[in-house]
């Protein structure tokens, strides 16, 4: 089988209902609906993480991050640690990158460590807002729009989120996406091209052109109910009242009409990303790449929007934040208009495309190979899936750190206490089947003690399932 060229379009902190497809009457993706349609859509994806640098890392080496070691934003990943497109380029691939990356600290305009990560074209910009010798984006609107330049990133007079659609930072990614399809790779190998946007991430504005696409009055509320909190960790209560660890602006300080805003505006970035997929897919079709290429759209976390009285992310384990959208398209080995529900991770997607590329080069790679589940072959429907979280983005003083498990229809989320913290160990229990929205927690209630019993120690069974053994045993001693 020749080795197919692979596309990873990526975005920051998209729900997985932000979505046509999956869905949503009230988002406006034609783009991706129709991706889906021409591919498989996974209802039931989860990241490893409920930020964004530890799951990123998860995606890039194929572990769980607490194997990989950058289990919180503002960590760099060790330089040891192998990534699947330095395999994939020492095999052969011609691997090129756009946009935001993640795998080291940007803070405060510092530049990304870069590693041995097999991209031949690395355009980098951790995102639209911090001035960076570092930051293409900034070089490229600087070339191209240099009033805009001067005014959104020298002045700071202007919203840069609001830039009109040809200036915005989505499309920027695409014209490096596109630009790589048409002009600089090698047609001579297969590539491997991976555009990461950084839209629908906050702060929580759109171009005026796609704001204009949505009614905030006409979107649906929060999901929520009015005493949800007094029922789930003391840390949803304070992240409800500041965000980020008090950092910014929660919940409880915005009306409920700029609650309503910030979802028109964060579906509107989600339809601006749509258009700039769509332009992308586009130059696919048109250098005649489409057939031989395979595609995947997901994100690396998602949103929590107002629901359960928060905003953005950090110690919340809902699906809101920690289910993502999952698209793949392989024209002949993936029928279209597939729909799989089966429970699976975002690490699994590594191995997949390791897999497709016909390498076995990733070994500490801990996922699984998608493709037998879409194309009807035997496949290892383990029904669970694990999520990390160790105290990230700005500290929590005392730490925070939680782990969950989804057992089929049950979730479980243990908030953990000493000796890992000095907090009190709590913790969250959901039976989705019978409350879908995770507004009822089961944790302290008496009838559900044995159920919280059994998924405790599924948790414990689990970690240890995923602890990494990749070192063969030689001999009994």
């Amino acid at each position: 089988m020749t080795a197919p060229n692979i596309l990873l379009l990526c975005t920051d902190q998209q729900r997985y209902d932000a979505l046509g497809a999956a869905g949503n009457p009230h988002i406006s993706t034609p783009n991706l609906d129709r991706l889906a349609g021409d591919g498989a859509r996974f209802t039931r994806c989860y990241t490893q993480s409920t930020v964004c640098a530890p799951s990123r890392a998860s995606l890039m080496t194929g572990v769980y991050p607490r194997h990989h070691g950058l289990w919180a934003n503002g960590v760099d990943l060790d330089p040891a640690q192998q990534l699947f497109t330095k395999v994939l380029a020492d095999g052969g691939y011609d691997c090129a990158l756009a946009g935001k990356f993640h795998l080291g600290s940007a803070f405060g305009g510092r530049i990304e460590p870069r590693l041995d990560d097999g991209f031949r074209i690395f355009r980098w910009a951790h995102d639209p807002y911090v001035r960076s010798p570092g930051n293409e984006y900034h070089h490229w609107l600087r070339r191209t729009h240099p009033e805009l330049h001067e005014q959104a990133v020298v002045r700071r007079e202007r919203s840069i989120d609001a830039l009109p659609q040809e200036a915005h930072y989505s499309r920027w990614i695409a014209e490096e996406t596109i630009e790589f399809l048409t002009e600089t790779r090698d047609a001579d190998r297969p590539f491997c091209m991976i555009a990461n946007f950084f839209d629908p991430h906050h702060g929580f504005e759109a171009p005026s052109e796609f704001r204009a696409l949505y009614d905030a009055g006409s979107l649906p509320a929060p999901v929520t109910t009015p005493d949800e909190l007094a029922t789930k960790p003391p840390v949803h209560t304070l992240e409800s009242q500041r965000s980020y660890a008090g950092q910014m602006a929660g919940f409880a300080e915005h009306t409920a009409a700029q609650i309503q805003e910030i979802k028109a505006q964060y579906y509107a970035m989600v339809s601006l990303v749509d258009h700039e997929v769509g332009r992308v897919l586009d130059a696919l079709e048109r250098e005649g790449l489409a057939e031989e290429t395979l595609v995947v759209f997901s994100s690396d976390h998602g949103e929590m929007l107002g629901d359960h009285q928060m905003l953005l992310k950090g110690p919340m384990m809902f699906d809101c934040s920690v289910r993502v959208p999952l698209l793949i398209r392989w024209p002949g080995h993936i029928a279209p208009g597939t729909v799989r529900e089966e429970l699976v991770d975002w690490l699994d997607l590594t191995r997949t495309l390791m897999a497709a590329a016909g390498s076995d080069g990733l070994v500490r790679a801990q996922g699984r190979d998608l493709m037998p589940l879409v194309s009807g072959q035997d496949w290892e429907d383990r029904d669970w899936i694990l999520t990390e979280y160790r105290d990230s983005c700005w500290e929590y003083d005392p730490p925070v750190h939680c782990t969950m498990v989804r057992r089929a229809d049950v979730k479980i989320v243990v908030h953990h206490g000493s000796p890992a913290t000095a907090r009190e160990r709590t913790g969250e229990l959901y039976d989705l089947e019978a409350d879908p929205d995770e507004l009822v927690n089961l944790w302290d209630l008496p009838e559900h003690r044995e159920l919280r019993a059994d998924m405790e120690g599924f948790l414990l069974d689990a970690l240890v399932a995923t602890e990494m053994r990749e070192r063969p045993r030689l001999a009994p001693f």
